[in-house]
């Protein structure tokens, strides 16, 4: 049908499709990092306005917040993660940088 209306000049005939999918409105921690990054270019720059430097500064502050949740969620996910019948279990770390002579 659509190709039909289209073939013969018909713009309001357009195929029916579901709803857009939802994009996550809470953005990854990657993402979180790369708008800070972004921020701290722009605060940089002696060419931002007062106006425009204070609006990104609580924009970063914000962004800041959603990484600590962000970080905090997963320090306690790990922490259930390595906990063996309800009781924490300490877990050795490798250190690939460390020695084995004390130093």
């Amino acid at each position: 049908m659509f190709a039909y209306s289209c073939y013969y000049g018909q713009q309001n005939s357009l195929p029916m499709v579901g709803p857009m999918p939802k994009k996550s409105s809470t953005p990854t921690f990657a993402e979180t990092l790369t708008q800070l990054e972004a921020l701290t270019t722009r605060l940089e720059d002696p060419e931002t306005t007062l106006e425009k430097s204070l609006q990104d500064f609580e924009q970063g502050v914000q962004l800041i917040r959603q990484a600590q949740q962000a970080l905090q969620a997963s320090k306690q996910k790990v922490q259930l993660l390595l906990e063996q019948d309800g009781k924490p279990v300490s877990q050795p770390f490798d250190d690939p940088g460390a020695t084995d002579d004390g130093e």
